[in-house]
């Protein structure tokens, strides 16, 4: 059977024993719906709630909450019970306590994500073996760090890590300490971009933390400097530590809530028209309401690039992963990734890496 996360929208007055209440309501009705409640997820201080359920389809697990106690689901999600596990850590109800009728779980599904990035600065490396082993070590290192401030690596691939806390101040530790690996363990021909954001599994999105994990990727990817964090995750970070002042404070770069929301849209509308030749700064500046000197100053401190050098910069990265997988040759990639012409492409291609895009064919 399809596994389901469904989030409730607690009201003022309802504590985790209501919420226990309720499972337990689930729990002695779900034969009569072909459902099985797994666990679920409270939290009285954000007023949500997270059941997590085995049914046939979405309707039956409306029904058997309905006639179990009748608080209807605000919304539900398909999910990978993998994947849960992953991010929350369980994808069943912790021991009850052999002192308690009850299993009351006061325990949040809100989370601290996570994405580290490896990024080549260029793709003329003298000794690619080096290279390799320095990527392979840096990242057993990352794991161990992970484990030791009580996170969970959800996805890893060579340059790619996804990870999930449920403390900020441990998610903030742990990109601290693997700052500090990467000083001590990778050549200059990489740098490392860090993205932390913080948010509930289940939004308007059909995706597990879609919403939580696009953010992180987004200040991973585009954010200016190496470790981006939104202001929730700097404010939350201040209220687990007392005021104190986040670690590396300097090094660190806080986006202001305006500027995340302008780090979205300008994401949005490229992932929708990078690959059109014909695009322009003039289309960045109609679609997002900015004049152009705003567009520029506002991007120049988000991103820290110039429109035109992001917009270069993007289609860049986008014909390196169709060169990587030869998708295509040579022209054929210029034209796909929005460029007006092949040479220009090497050009720019060789500004950017170091070699010919004809080096991926040689």
């Amino acid at each position: 059977m399809p596994l389901y996360l469904d989030l409730h929208e607690l009201p003022e007055g309802i504590s985790a024993q209501h919420v226990a209440e309720m499972h337990q309501a689930d729990l002695d009705l779900e034969h009569h719906y072909n459902c099985r409640g797994l666990t679920y997820w409270c939290d009285e201080k954000r007023k949500t709630a997270f059941c997590l359920i085995d049914a046939p389809n979405k309707q039956a697990l409306i029904d058997l909450h309905e006639n179990a106690h009748g608080a209807v689901p605000t919304r539900i999600i398909e999910v990978n019970d993998t994947i849960v596990e992953s991010f929350l850590g369980r994808i069943e109800d912790p021991e009850k306590s052999k002192k308690l009728n009850l299993n009351i779980i006061n325990e949040p599904a809100f989370r601290t994500i996570m994405i580290l990035k490896l990024k080549r600065r260029t793709l003329k490396v003298t000794d690619k073996t080096i290279l390799k082993a320095a990527v392979r070590e840096y990242g057993t290192a990352i794991k161990a760090v992970t484990s030791n401030t009580h996170g969970r690596v959800v996805k890893h691939t060579q340059n790619f890590f996804l990870l999930s806390f449920e403390s900020v101040t441990d998610a903030i530790n742990c990109g601290v300490e693997i700052y500090k690996l990467y000083n001590a363990v990778l050549t200059p021909d990489l740098e490392f971009k860090i993205g932390i954001s913080a948010g509930i599994p289940v939004t308007e999105k059909e995706g597990f933390f879609e919403d939580t994990i696009k953010i992180s990727d987004y200040l991973s990817d585009i954010a200016k400097g190496n470790f981006s964090i939104t202001t929730a995750i700097s404010d939350l970070y201040q209220s687990e530590n007392q005021n104190k002042a986040l670690p590396m404070g300097d090094f660190i770069q806080v986006l202001k809530s305006s500027e995340e929301q302008f780090m979205t849209e300008l994401m949005a509308y490229t992932e929708s028209i990078w690959s059109y030749s014909t695009t322009t700064v003039n289309d960045f500046e109609e679609h997002l309401g900015y004049s152009k000197s705003k567009l520029y100053r506002t991007i120049l401190q988000v991103v820290g690039k110039s429109p035109n050098m992001f917009l270069r910069a993007y289609r860049l990265h986008k014909a390196l992963e169709l060169l990587e997988k030869q998708s295509g040759n040579i022209s054929e990639i210029a034209y796909q990734t929005g460029f007006s012409s092949p040479a220009y492409f090497s050009k720019c291609f060789h500004k950017k890496y170091g070699i010919l895009p004809s080096n991926f064919y040689s």
